[in-house]
């Protein structure tokens, strides 16, 4: 992990396309503002693992539904 230290307006770039910036610090509390081109997803990360919770169980289901296509009615 890369540990960097920035003060309030100060930027961090990730590659060339991608900057964080520091917009506020305020007690424990800090607010990042994140500039991305629109391809690129940004979550928070409890939210991203909620996403990809969700995708996995409805992959089971799919599976779990795909002997349902040979029921003749």
């Amino acid at each position: 992990m890369l540990i960097l230290s920035r003060k309030i307006n100060e930027k961090i770039m990730i590659g060339e396309d991608i900057s964080l910036t520091i917009i506020e610090i305020r007690g424990d509390q800090v607010k990042v503002g994140v500039e991305a081109p629109k391809s690129v997803k940004v979550f928070r990360q409890e939210v991203y693992e909620a996403i990809q919770s969700e995708n996995r169980a409805a992959a089971v289901s799919a599976t779990n539904l795909d002997g349902l296509s040979n029921i003749v009615l």
